[in-house]
């Protein structure tokens, strides 16, 4: 079945149903158009709403080495792509939708004009004919009937005795003219009929039948595009759900990483002071040797202590010593280490420097045409310097960890000794307020998670061996060399090549 068969005398009826299907193609990518709309605005509300809660600073990065600020960090962050992945659904709706059906349905409106208007043209044709035969039509009655009447006068007149022959034989001519003249009239509209009957024929059965069908085509072109910008609805949504479910499946692995006893024992080691807890208050014995009552008695008057406690919320922050001997032994040896290891880094990478300067210099030494060896001596005189530079800063923090470490237990022990005195003298003095910001700002902790891609054998000093899969926490980022510096589950820290892990 087909619109030119059986539809051959609806041509008003396939008008409307075209201009109908045409419609409803515009509704769609106005619908679709609303919906990129929605998809834009939601996901930028999402990416403020992650800023606005998204932590910077010193202080923040430090409160991100506990796993409970970590994972919220990790949410945001998991939210921002989130927010990228429904921004990505409105644009592939924009473009491969609104963009495609638009430009699709231009094409359509031209094409159903160009068949509407030659069906138009073919019937307009048809009734131009249509007159003509009517007009033939009606010029044969007439001649045929004045033939007739022509015809009738000449034998009337014929037998008619009187009539002179003359009369007679002009009456029969004049009847013979019209009779041909009628003749003439009803070729012409045997031919016309012929004519227009072949062109009705041609009309019905070939020209609307194709002009329908075509229209008919058409429309189960644009029934079947739409099918398909209405699948696409959901396709394009469906193929980032992979990396939506990523992010939620990051998010619920934030929860899954958030721990208690962790947060609890970082906090323990950041803030920890290694200081050994105050020794007993003697008992001062005032009732030996007292005085008889002076004007001076006021002198040997029990001296009341102040009560302090080391959570005062008192701080004085002391300038910061080279040596960290500003902070608690506890937290300048962690400082004194991490110094140690920057130093280090810096110390290989340098050496590094100098050896591949020294094989370049080897290179142009045997081949002069690849380059002047001269030209590289300022490039080795300063790596010399600066590798004899390292070095001095890398005994010197050496020596300050070892002191750090030879001198902890007299160090408690003076503490212990010297507390009450220092008390008595200053009731005001905090003992922990020396250090008690220090802590906050100086401890070291992660600036983020990764997980390792490869696995990484480090045999260098400075690195650390990891493997494929394994997670880390991230120390210090990449700041244009190619290395950052991780820690390892068990303790282990040093630097890996930044593209062996993922984020």
């Amino acid at each position: 079945m087909d619109w030119g068969t059986d539809l051959w005398d609806q041509y008003d009826g396939i008008d409307k149903h075209t201009q109908s299907g045409l419609d409803l193609v515009d509704r769609y990518v106005k619908f679709v158009k609303e919906r990129t709309e929605i998809e834009q605005n939601y996901a930028k509300q999402l990416r403020n709403l992650s800023k606005k809660y998204l932590k910077r600073g010193s202080k923040e990065e430090q409160e991100c080495g506990f796993t409970n600020h970590q994972s919220f960090q990790d949410i945001l962050n998991e939210l921002n792509d989130y927010a990228g992945q429904r921004e990505l659904i409105a644009e592939h709706m924009m473009t491969g939708i609104c963009v495609e059906l638009t430009k699709y349905l231009q094409d359509l409106k031209q094409e159903r004009k160009t068949y509407l208007a030659d069906a138009k043209k073919a019937q307009q044709n048809l009734e131009i004919s249509f007159k003509q035969l009517e007009n033939t039509k009606r010029r044969f009655a007439k001649e045929w009937g004045e033939a007739e009447k022509a015809t009738q006068q000449a034998e009337k007149i014929e037998n008619d005795t009187n009539a002179i022959k003359a009369d007679v034989e002009k009456v029969k001519q004049h009847a013979h003219v019209k009779t041909h003249t009628a003749e003439e009239c009803r070729n012409d509209y045997a031919a016309q009929l012929q004519k227009y009957n072949k062109e009705q024929n041609t009309f019905y059965y070939t020209e609307i039948p194709q002009l329908f069908n075509k229209l008919q085509d058409m429309d189960e072109r644009r029934i079947r595009s739409l099918a398909e910008g209405y699948s696409q609805f959901a396709d394009i949504e469906k193929k980032v759900l992979p990396i939506i479910t990523k992010c939620l499946d990051g998010i619920s692995m934030a929860g899954r990483n958030t721990n208690g006893k962790q947060d609890s024992m970082r906090f323990i080691e950041q803030h920890k002071s290694g200081f050994e807890r105050p020794a007993e208050v003697d008992f001062e014995d005032y009732s030996q040797g007292i005085k008889p009552a002076s004007s001076d008695a006021n002198l040997n008057q029990p001296k009341i202590r102040t009560k302090l406690w080391p959570f005062s919320h008192k701080k004085t922050k002391s300038p910061a010593a080279e040596d960290f001997s500003h902070l608690p032994p506890e937290q300048r040896k962690k400082r004194l280490q991490s110094k140690i290891d920057d130093i280090t880094k810096e110390l290989q990478k340098e050496l590094d420097q100098s050896e591949a300067l020294e094989k370049m210099r080897g290179v142009y030494e045997r081949n002069p045409q690849m380059g002047d060896p001269a030209s590289l001596e300022p490039q080795i005189t300063q790596t010399s310097q600066n590798v004899g530079r390292l070095r001095g800063q890398l005994t010197k923090y050496e020596s300050w960890l070892a002191e750090a470490f030879r001198g902890e237990d007299s160090t408690n022990t003076a503490v212990n000794n010297n507390q009450h005195c220092s008390m008595s003298a200053d009731p005001s003095q905090n003992i922990y307020s020396e250090f008690d910001e220090d802590f906050d700002e100086d401890v070291e902790t992660p600036i983020g998670k990764a997980t390792a891609l490869y696995t990484f054998q480090g045999s260098s000093q400075g690195t650390v061996s990891i493997t494929e899969g394994e997670q880390l926490s991230v120390m210090e980022r990449d700041k244009g060399d190619g290395w950052m510096r991780v820690l390892r589950a068990n303790g282990d820290e040093g630097y890996i090549p930044s593209s062996y892990v993922k984020f």
